[in-house]
């Protein structure tokens, strides 16, 4: 629960002063670890695996660890707490997922390969849901601050960052809530590609729970407390491809009959399962008594158990689930600060080439690297950042700047990074990073709109890449229009988001497919 806390945290927190402590939660999960390469971390966890099982499953991953939340609050009601039974793993789901999973992972698919990765699914889910409670808090806190003539607390905005992830989210939500408060760990086991990685090699675990067959009653206990369903009572055998080390078994066993302890050795044949955990015949020594004194051969006499199969059919409906979005379209009227105007909020304009953050090297580097979990979405205080709603880079982050710009000093989306789609950089890096060029559109410009003096676009540019000249060349006292000097632009947005020309500014930006330093 620590580090569930913790990692939720880290999607909430949009000062991002937690991740300067605990940042390296979200760098230990393993799909962030393996596109980031990061060898040492991918071997850590898989050597944790085969020493101990899924340990990742059960304590790191903060899908996993919210699974157990919701079954926990479930098992509160009445005979909630052994509401488990034994059921033979869904092989062809499993591993027909997990295929589905490394083939678009090679595709360089990874709008659809962030659909089914555990960490980033869970992002989604905290930063639709659980990000703006926490906002809205933080508000309620800051007007009470306020009237206590405090600023301790200072208020954010509180808006839907994406329609398509929230639609994503919701969808995800309903699935993991569902199969978890009826069966558990459902998710890990049939559909999580890393549970069944892990899985497989967990089979091999060096420690792990086992079955003591001289003491155990077939009381059925251990199995309808296993989250995982992986405990065959009948047959005394665990499916530790499934077994997300939760320890429930030993915690509920009232006969001794289980321990956690290492697996080759004394009463091997007891600890076997197949790699799906399906029962077969499997033979139990009932008496060994050894002649030592006269040095006699000894006598083993041994009896076959009966094969049993178990077959548990179940039928799931989901319910269709239709999310009402608000239409991007929808004009929304709001005050301008110190003036009694009104004025429509801006609309995007159409980029040929989508804006993606300083450090990110370019679109190909980013796309392969990106899981879509929304951290550094989280974090942007300048509300820049946002999920894409295009399919190629579907939840991927993109800027955009109709409610902010990207400030030179911040550099917070690349600190928080876990997979090295942004690289770490400095404030004197960003400056000097070209991540787009601002494009003049004279047409919506105010000067020719309004034939009224403006500039705004000029004195709010930090590297001076944009300058005023005479709208009539013959005439220096004429009204000036923008020109833009793309050798020094860097695509921070500033003059995009001040520009005052509604619905769409007078100057926007272009991406560039590759970052380039100036």
């Amino acid at each position: 629960m620590i580090c569930f806390a913790l990692i939720t945290l880290l999607f909430l927190d949009f000062t991002g002063t937690i991740h300067a402590w605990f940042g390296w939660l979200a760098k230990i999960q393993f799909l962030p670890a393996l596109l980031a390469l990061n060898v040492g971390v991918v071997i850590a966890l898989l050597a944790l695996t085969l020493l101990f099982g899924r340990v990742y499953c059960s304590v790191i991953c903060p899908l996993g660890v919210f699974q157990d939340v919701i079954s926990w609050i479930h098992g509160r009601r009445k005979k909630g707490r052994t509401r488990f039974t034994y059921s033979p793993a869904l092989t062809w789901l499993r591993y027909g997922v997990f295929a589905l999973f490394v083939i678009l992972l090679i595709a360089g698919v990874h709008a659809a390969v962030a659909l089914l990765a555990p960490y980033s699914a869970y992002g989604r889910i905290a930063n639709a849901f659980f990000a703006p409670i926490y906002q809205w808090g933080n508000n309620l806190l800051a007007l009470l601050a306020e009237r206590a003539d405090s600023y301790a607390f200072y208020s954010v905005d509180v808006w839907i960052k994406g329609g398509a992830t929230l639609a994503v989210a919701t969808v995800t939500l309903i699935v993991v809530v569902v199969l978890a408060w009826k069966n558990g760990r459902t998710y890990c086991n049939t559909i999580c590609p890393v549970g069944t990685l892990l899985g497989t090699v967990a089979r091999f675990s060096l420690w792990r729970p086992v079955i003591d067959t001289d003491k155990c009653k077939n009381c059925n206990l251990c199995a309808r407390m296993c989250k995982a369903s992986c405990i065959d009572s009948k047959n005394h055998s665990i499916d530790y491809s499934r077994c997300v080390a939760c320890m429930n078994c030993l915690d509920n066993c009232k006969h001794d009959a289980l321990h956690f302890r290492f697996a080759y050795g004394a009463k091997k044949a007891n600890t076997q399962s197949t790699p799906d955990g399906d029962p077969t015949a499997r033979r139990s020594f009932l008496s060994a008594i050894g002649l030592l004194a006269s040095g006699a051969a000894l006598k083993a006499q041994e009896e076959l158990t009966k094969k049993r199969q178990y077959q548990v059919n179940r039928t799931q409906s989901y319910t269709d689930t239709r999310t009402m979005l608000p239409d991007p379209k929808t004009k929304v009227i709001q005050k301008v600060d110190g003036g009694f105007a009104t004025i429509i909020n801006k609309e995007i304009p159409d980029r040929a080439t989508p804006i993606i953050p300083p450090g990110a090297r370019g679109i190909l580097h980013f796309t392969q690297h990106c899981t879509a979990c929304q951290l550094c979405v989280s974090v942007c205080e300048n509300h820049v950042l946002r999920p894409s709603t295009n399919l190629d880079r579907l939840m991927q982050p993109e800027m955009s700047y109709e409610r902010g710009y990207c400030r030179p000093e911040c550099v917070k989306c690349s600190e928080v990074c876990p997979t090295g789609a942004i690289k770490p950089i400095t404030r004197a890096d960003k400056s000097a990073i070209q991540i787009g060029h601002a494009v003049v559109i004279p047409h919506n410009c105010i000067v020719n709109v309004d034939n009224v003096e403006c500039g705004n676009c000029e004195r709010h540019c930090p590297t001076k890449a944009i300058t005023m000249v005479p709208k009539d060349p013959n005439d220096p006292k004429s009204l000036k229009l923008p020109i833009v000097n793309e050798e020094k632009c860097i695509g921070c947005g500033a003059c995009e988001n001040l520009c005052p020309a509604r619905p769409f500014s007078a100057i926007y930006v272009e991406g560039h497919e590759r970052h380039r330093e100036i």
